[in-house]
């Protein structure tokens, strides 16, 4: 371990029985749930324009964080060939201590069904929060293939490492009690930030994050990203690869690290962010304003490479 992070294993180290029954019970239940009601509003990959590849991460279907709404509008306004799940996309950990399952959350899993039954490759990377399915890998459930991890080729030849990331959390490995604590502080701090919100929106003030600013201004916080980009980077690096495509920190972000492109596509709870592969290999950073309207402008990683990123309103 280096810097509180470490090295990739081959594969997690194995949960306890019950806890791995309980969470494929609860992946089951939703796929079972999901129907092909509403087909429709969904259209085939190759139907008008289209991308060439979605990733998104750290959904945490089943808590009340989740902007599943948010989500289902960011799919359907972008139909692609290929969707990649990077992880975290249901929250075992928070379903095991209290079920949470709005229909909002069923018609997400239903939008990536239909996905994967309309012809789009659907790949999922399980992450540290949903680590149930990493008992199920190699398998695949309702057209959606389940993965250790991946290797992105895009249009233009960039050869990317798709990974959720916890492997390089060294809390995660070795302190999963203080992982736990962090959870539940961190779910504290977004019911306080809806009730903050909330005010502000009474006095017609934007929505502001409450954990984002904590994130950015604690210097212990910023040098735990820093460390966990570093270190992320530089095994795709060891790899031989051109880039990373990753989560976790719920950090959109796209820059190079040391002649690696760090890509990391943010989360579903509070950036609203994915990323997204245009015909030509072109990759951009989506923020999915909670208006649904977006403008492009340019972001580092385009005056380093063929990079750009959407900012939504």
């Amino acid at each position: 371990m280096r810097n509180g992070f470490v090295a990739p294993a081959r594969l997690s180290r194995p949960l306890q029985r019950q806890a791995d029954q309980a969470q494929a019970m609860t992946m089951a239940h939703a796929l079972r749930q999901a129907s092909d009601e509403d087909d429709a509003d969904d259209p085939p990959p190759h139907a008008g324009r289209r991308l060439r590849s979605v990733f998104i991460s750290d959904v945490h279907l089943g808590t009340p964080g989740c902007q599943a709404k948010a989500l289902l509008a960011f799919l359907k306004a972008h139909p692609s060939d290929r969707l990649y799940l990077i992880g975290d996309i249901i929250d075992g950990w928070q379903l095991r201590r209290k079920w949470y399952w709005p229909q909002s959350h069923n018609d997400v899993i239903q939008k990536i069904l239909r996905r994967a039954r309309k012809g789009c490759k659907v790949i999922f990377v399980p992450g540290n929060h949903d680590e149930f399915a990493r008992h199920f890998l190699g398998h695949q459930f309702g057209g959606v293939d389940v993965v250790e991890d991946a290797i992105y080729t895009t249009a233009d030849g960039r050869k990317f490492w798709i990974i959720h990331g916890d492997h390089f959390d060294g809390v995660i490995q070795y302190a999963k009690w203080l992982a736990y604590l962090g959870d539940n502080l961190y779910e504290l701090t977004l019911r306080m930030n809806t009730h903050l919100n909330s005010w502000r929106a009474r006095l017609g003030l934007p929505y502001w994050s409450l954990s984002q600013y904590l994130k950015h201004r604690v210097k212990s916080a910023l040098n735990y990203v820093l460390q966990f980009e570093g270190a992320v980077a530089a095994e795709a690096r060891k790899r031989g690869l051109d880039g990373v495509i990753c989560g976790h920190i719920h950090r959109a972000e796209m820059r190079d690290i040391d002649g690696t492109l760090y890509c990391n596509d943010g989360d579903w709870v509070e950036s609203l962010t994915g990323i997204v592969e245009h015909m030509d290999g072109r990759l951009e950073i989506v923020h999915w304003g909670r208006a649904g309207s977006s403008v492009s402008t340019p972001s580092r990683a385009t005056r380093a490479s063929p990079m750009a990123q959407t900012v939504s309103e």
